[in-house]
């Protein structure tokens, strides 16, 4: 994922180095928490699994492979196509630290559910401060 011009500062003159060693070098370009390889197009169901053409095969959001058969009913309504990219991540959300065991290499899916709890809180924020502004600029809002 790109890094946005805002936030270039936090992170270290040599991330693009440290990127490509976490995803090429040790997760050898996969997602290091389901599997799904890089610049593919991958066809899945919306929840997590997905289909492994390397193993023709089904697996599931942690990468591993499933067992039972998947029923054939309406298979083919619900099947997505996505193009997989990989972007190294904080394990920690902390951008200062680079320590090898905090960064990991995650799928757009892996990596949003990972910050899932970030965006919720940063989401949360922008609503009070625009009610705030509103309250300060145009008073309170009107009972409805």
């Amino acid at each position: 994922m790109p890094i946005r011009p805002e936030h270039r500062f936090f992170y270290p003159i040599d991330w693009p180095q440290l990127s490509d060693a976490i995803r090429f070098r040790r997760a050898r370009g996969r997602c290091e928490e389901c599997a799904r390889p890089h610049l593919q197009r991958v066809f899945h169901l919306g929840d997590g699994r997905w289909w492994d053409a390397e193993i023709s095969g089904w697996r599931d959001g942690q990468g591993r492979r499933l067992r039972q058969r998947l029923r054939d009913e309406d298979l083919l309504a619900r099947v997505r196509v996505t193009k997989v990219v990989l972007a190294a991540a904080h394990r920690d959300h902390d951008t200062a630290n680079n320590e090898d065991a905090n960064l990991a290499a995650f799928c757009q899916r892996c990596h949003i559910l990972h910050d899932r709890d970030e965006h919720q809180r940063r989401r949360w924020r922008t609503v009070f401060r625009r009610k705030a502004m509103g309250d300060l600029f145009q008073g309170p809002y009107p009972a409805t």
